[in-house]
C-alpha cells in the first residue's frame, strides 16, 4: 500500500489530494511503475487516465463500469485475484500496490504486507481519510526524510505460533 497521510490522517479533500509535493508524486511514480496498482474509480477519475508502465485495476461496486487501458474489478478480492494472474509469469520483483482511495485502502488492509506511507507534517482540512491500523501488528522498519515529507516503510508483524 502506498500513500501520503497527513498527520491529522487526512489523504483527500473534495476528491483532490491538499498539498502539492512533487517529489512525493515522484516517489509515488517510481515506487508503482513496473507493477499493478489497485485503485478506486473516484481516484482514477481523479487522475483522468491510466498511468504509463503500470498495469492499473480499478476496483468499483458499478457492475456496468468500464474505462480505456484499464482492468476493473467489483471487490478487493477479485481485485486482488486478477492483480495474481497478470503477474503470473512476470519477474518475481514485480508487486501489487494499493494507490487508493480511503475505501480501497480500508478493503486492502487485511491483505497488506507492507505500508509505504508518505507523512506530511500538515493537517489540513479534509473528507478522506487513511484508514487507522493497529502499530502493535506493524512494525516500522525504514524512515526517510525528504525534502517537505518522510518516507516511512511498514512491515506487517506476524505472530508465530508453536507449542
Amino acid at each position: 500500500m502506498v500513500a501520503a497521510v497527513a498527520e491529522n490522517g487526512v489523504i483527500g479533500a473534495e476528491a483532490n489530494i491538499p498539498w502539492k509535493i512533487s517529489e512525493d508524486f515522484q516517489h509515488f511514480k517510481a515506487t508503482t511503475t513496473g507493477h499493478v496498482l489497485i485503485m478506486g474509480r473516484t481516484t482514477h477519475e481523479g487522475i483522468g487516465r491510466p498511468l504509463p508502465g503500470r498495469t492499473t485495476v480499478v476496483l468499483t461496486r458499478d457492475p456496468g463500469y468500464t474505462a480505456e487501458g484499464v482492468e476493473v474489478a467489483h471487490s478487493i478480492t477479485d481485485a486482488l485475484a486478477l492483480a495474481d494472474r497478470l503477474l503470473a509469469g512476470q519477474p518475481d520483483d514485480r508487486q501489487v500496490m494499493i494507490g487508493g482511495g480511503a475505501a480501497v485502502y480500508e478493503a486492502a488492509l487485511p491483505y497488506a504486507d507492507e505500508q509505504i506511507l508518505s507523512e506530511i507534517p500538515l493537517s489540513p482540512a479534509g473528507d478522506t481519510h487513511y484508514p487507522e491500523f493497529g502499530k502493535k501488528r506493524w512494525r516500522e522498519v525504514r524512515r526517510e526524510p525528504r525534502d517537505g515529507f518522510t518516507i516511512v516503510w511498514w512491515e506487517r508483524v506476524f505472530a508465530c505460533g508453536g507449542a
